[in-house]
């Protein structure tokens, strides 16, 4: 009943959903936005703003996910989502969603670039760099959905390829870099269709002679047991998680498990946990993005405190070994890049963790570092592209 005719459809929907990426593209845009009974949307710097001059009906919507999912359509009804990489062209990606909501059918339409951005490129710290010369242990990238995780990923399994003679498997879903073999070997493979689950292919990884594995999202128990598994049997590890900062990181892989095995989970972290990259894309001054990094770096503290249940001082020992072991707190990220001229003091303070504290430190009225109470004010820009986008 569900199943799609191709050879009776027109593409027309799909042609004309065609016209307004490449008006995004053209514009700089990142995400398009495609709902039943609404107008077309794109956003262009981190703002929604209105493509089409009229409404995209129900039907036509319905017909363009047909047009767009052809095979997998009776998937997609029966799943009311989906996911999927569409190719624009030879030169632009596209990572899209489709669901069903109350007046129809929508979909979500995100640029992945073609070309995977250097460190340089990303103005990544120095310390980021130090997580790719790693052997084996667990390496988190966390951010809220739009942040960046997947470019920071990216870069870093970029810088192992052209560096080092490793085999890699990802599993991700879906697929978003594409990269080639150069000095590594590099199996990806796709949630859905070259695997059932990342359970399924993070345990099969394990049978693989890999070195490296990335595994997209660590989404539930078994993943998380499977990757810290795989890190502390002499695997280097790369997830992601979407959580606001090493602290909450830490606690959402605690919370995942039963009371009884936290403890034993504790210790397990603590002993692979290499390094935790969290990331707020910010405004810059400049007009493009930035991304502000909470670092932690593995040290004898970190991993005391993450033993003994002392998570609370974990921000404090990030900001105390800033000199030493180069981590650092979103609002010393913040501060420095305040005090470089790269974003004002009004972003700033609107992308601190504790804003009081900032602004104080921003005046000159404290020395030494910014305290680490909670605060408030905290808000994320949610533009994913290259963090310098103009």
């Amino acid at each position: 009943m569900n199943e799609v005719d191709v050879s009776k459809l027109t593409f027309e929907q799909l042609k004309k959903i065609r016209s307004y990426l490449k008006k995004m593209i053209d514009n700089g845009g990142s995400d398009l936005h495609v709902k039943a009974n609404s107008v077309i949307r794109a956003r262009i710097n981190g703002d929604l703003v209105q493509f089409s001059g009229g409404i995209f009906s129900k039907e036509d919507a319905l017909t363009f996910s047909k047009e767009l999912l052809k095979g997998r359509f009776s998937e997609f009804v029966e799943k009311r989502e989906i996911d999927l990489v569409y190719p624009f062209d030879e030169k632009n990606r596209f990572r899209v969603n489709v669901f069903f909501q109350m007046d129809g059918v929508s979909a979500v339409f995100r640029v992945i670039p073609v070309d995977i951005p250097s460190f340089d490129k990303l103005h990544l710290p120095d310390i980021v760099r130090s997580f790719t010369q790693k052997e084996r242990g667990l390496v988190l990238v966390t951010g809220v959905t739009g942040s960046g995780k997947s470019t920071t990923l990216a870069a870093l399994i970029n810088e192992i390829n052209v560096t080092k003679k490793k085999h890699i498997i990802t599993i991700e879903d879906p697929i978003e870099f594409v990269h080639k073999d150069r000095g590594c070997i590099i199996n990806q493979r796709s949630v859905g269709q070259d695997t059932l689950s990342f359970g399924t292919a993070l345990r099969a990884a394990l049978r693989e002679d890999p070195d490296i594995i990335l595994v997209g999202e660590m989404r539930d128990k078994e993943t998380i047991n499977l990757a810290l598994h795989a890190a502390d049997t002499g695997h280097l590890v790369f997830s992601t998680l979407h959580t606001i900062d090493a602290k909450e990181t830490i606690n959402r892989i605690i919370a995942q498990f039963p009371t009884e095995e936290q403890n034993r989970v504790r210790l397990s972290l603590a002993g692979v946990l290499q390094g935790v990259i969290s990331q707020r894309l910010v405004p810059t001054i400049a007009g493009g993005r930035r991304a502000a990094m909470e670092i932690l770096v593995r040290t004898p503290t970190i991993e005391k405190l993450i033993m003994e249940n002392r998570d609370y001082e974990i921000r404090d020992a990030i900001e105390n070994g800033k000199d030493h072991y180069k981590s650092q707190s979103f609002d010393q990220s913040l501060l420095d890049l305040y005090d470089e001229g790269i974003i004002s003091k009004e972003q700033a303070l609107e992308n601190a963790t504790s804003a009081s504290d900032l602004a104080l430190k921003i005046s000159g009225l404290t020395s030494g570092k910014i305290t680490s109470s909670t605060g408030s004010g905290s808000r994320v820009n949610t533009h994913e592209d290259f963090f310098d986008l103009k």
